[in-house]
């Protein structure tokens, strides 16, 4: 068993040049949970994942300090008052972020694998402990896309071997 007998090559891409907001809107209505980015050529260039768009609205400290100097304390106090709305912080960032490519956020160090790599270096891949891998394009030699096997597709091949009684894939 290989990538080329797990991958799915009906694959939704996105392109570098697509906006963030755009590929949110793909993405909240997609059952998976990232993209490929392809060049005008199909070639891989990256990938972005929920991940990637998700940390572009962390939070961030909005705590505005005000110095209060009351009499007849000679001495000022400083009040702390929170800024930061969730709605309103999400909201910002979604603007701010909104226009911009998805090449700003996307990976660009993708790991990929050839229709022909193994079962157990798809394996080593979606098990590796450094990375956080979920999905493995399948591309050719010149980087073209071609398919794409996720964890999930590698899951489903071991269950199902399991339940045909066969020891070995």
């Amino acid at each position: 068993m290989n990538a080329r007998d797990l991958m799915t090559t009906d694959v939704e891409t996105v392109h570098r040049d697509d906006e963030i907001s755009e590929v949110l809107t793909r993405l909240g209505s997609a059952d998976f949970n990232g993209f490929p980015v392809v060049d005008d050529d199909d070639r891989v260039v990256g990938i972005v994942t929920q991940h990637d768009l998700v940390h572009i609205f962390q939070p961030s400290d909005r705590t505005l300090w005000i110095p209060v100097g009351l009499p007849p304390f000679l001495e000022t106090l400083e009040y702390a008052i929170d800024l930061s709305w969730d709605d309103l912080d999400r909201e910002l960032d979604l603007l701010k972020h909104a226009g911009k490519p998805v090449s700003t956020v996307m990976t660009d160090d993708v790991v990929t694998v050839r229709p022909d790599d193994d079962f157990d270096r798809l394996l080593d891949l979606l098990a590796d402990d450094e990375r956080d891998i979920n999905r493995l394009p399948v591309v050719d030699d010149d980087g073209k896309l071609l398919g794409i096997v996720a964890r999930q597709d590698v899951l489903r091949a071991v269950r199902d071997e399991r339940r045909k009684g066969e020891v070995g894939l």
